[in-house]
């Protein structure tokens, strides 16, 4: 059974019918939030970036929310191959075990086994991975605004997040009057945030420097999913106040791309084919569908028919912490990554003969 969907907006399909697919290319790599299902993609992470990518040499914008974030740190250090497998390996083998009489650990243990997965896969590369050479990292968090959500207390930032959605029913773009959207971005060579690729008109949005200083900071904040984490307080660099997952404003990365004539697309590995502009539009099918924002897209996605070849049918997802024990979901998890290769491998036969016939409309 054939494994990986491709999908295409308007302009990467012209532009494959011209040119096929070449790794100079390629400008932007977003990363989506979604937790556990974002382990589905390391296969493809290590085939484009520790094979095919290798094979070019302009630069390229990683643009990541929560799990996509250090999924695409991880991309920016020295063995990248070497950095998804222990990124998986954190992921899926940490013991997320509730204590008795919990359904899910505490937030704060779970913000600690976090932090702690970060030090032991970060510690001592940041400042390279920061100045890559081709790579610029932006990592995206969502900054809580006002009374309610300025700081984390339980009761009133459940009041805050229901204010948001209740908003964002109405408008997207008028949820920014609870949170907004804040990018930490490496240094471009004057020592300020790297230009970012893509338009901000859509929503409030600040940028902020990612340094060696507030990397873990950063990196967690955009991790932080409301009542399972806790919030990151005080950023160093960036305004005050309680930083949560990315994914809230930004769960799919559904942005108006910029890219450069000698790189035109914006190459996406994501785990479905609907890309959601923020956690709270779940609901809203009717903001699930493509826009012009994506015209330069190619997205790699998981078939839904193999998706249900997998342990329980579907991806890993946070529900498995509940549904399964410790090692049954290790097992479940660790064996969806290995059927995974099958995405990479269709992926690499592509690329020697791009077939128009397989690219469906994004």
């Amino acid at each position: 059974m054939p494994a990986l969907n491709i999908y295409a907006g308007s302009l990467a399909r012209r532009h494959i019918e011209q040119h096929g697919l070449r790794p100079a290319d390629v400008g932007v790599i977003p990363a989506a939030a979604g937790g556990p299902k974002g382990l589905i993609l390391g296969p493809l992470d290590r085939f484009v970036f520790g094979q095919w990518l290798v094979r070019s040499a302009q630069p390229v914008d990683l643009v990541g929310a929560s799990i996509g974030a250090w999924r695409m740190a991880a991309a920016c250090m020295a063995d990248p191959v070497a950095a998804f497998q222990a990124l998986e390996i954190g992921y899926i083998h940490g013991d997320m075990t509730a204590p008795p009489g919990r359904k899910l650990p505490a937030p704060a243990q779970v913000s600690a086994a976090f932090a702690q997965n970060l030090r032991t896969m970060f510690e001592g590369q940041v400042p390279a991975l920061l100045a890559h050479r081709r790579y610029r990292l932006h990592v995206l968090a969502s900054r809580g605004r006002h009374v309610l959500l300025g700081r984390e207390r339980w009761a009133r930032t459940a009041v805050g997040y229901l204010g948001a959605a209740l908003t964002n029913a109405v408008s997207r773009r008028a949820m920014g009057h609870w949170l907004e959207r804040v990018v930490f971005s490496r240094a471009d060579t004057a020592g300020q945030p790297a230009p970012l690729p893509f338009a901000t008109q859509d929503y409030l949005t600040r940028q902020v420097l990612l340094t060696a200083e507030n990397f873990y900071l950063a990196l967690q904040a955009s991790g932080s999913i409301p009542f399972v984490l806790q919030a990151v307080h005080d950023i160093a660099g960036a305004p005050p106040g309680a930083y949560w997952d990315g994914g809230i404003t930004d769960y799919h990365l559904h942005l108006h791309y910029t890219t450069s004539k000698k790189s035109p697309l914006v190459l996406y590995p994501h785990f479905q084919q609907a890309v959601v502009p923020g956690w709270l539009d779940k609901p809203w099918r009717r903001r699930h569908r493509a826009t012009a924002a994506l015209d330069a897209m190619l997205l790699l996605a998981p078939s839904p028919d193999w998706v249900r070849t997998l342990p329980g049918g579907k991806l890993p997802d946070r529900t498995d912490f509940q549904r399964l024990s410790h090692p049954e979901r290790v097992l479940a998890w660790a064996s969806a990554v290995s059927a995974a290769q099958q995405l990479a491998d269709e992926f690499a036969d592509w690329l020697v003969r791009p077939d128009l016939a397989r690219v469906q409309v994004l």
